[in-house]
């Protein structure tokens, strides 16, 4: 279960980001893809998220999905 809440957590820093990042563009998308999708095992999960995203992730957006904050 821990894992679930997890990618949750990844999932809704990521999209707080692209929102921030003016939305789903065709650029932020190549982003993403160039920095994670397309890295494989090449390094760990955590820093290819923290080399795309700039930092670490972070509960803030995980909290508001929920309805916490």
């Amino acid at each position: 279960y821990y894992a679930y809440l997890w990618s949750e957590v990844l999932a809704a820093d990521a999209f707080a980001w692209m929102g921030t990042q003016g939305g789903l563009t065709r650029d932020n998308g190549a982003r993403f893809r160039d920095a994670i999708l397309s890295r494989g095992g090449t390094k760990e999960a955590m820093q290819l998220y923290v080399d795309w995203r700039g930092a670490e992730p972070g509960t803030e957006a995980f909290l508001a999905r929920r309805g916490i904050r």
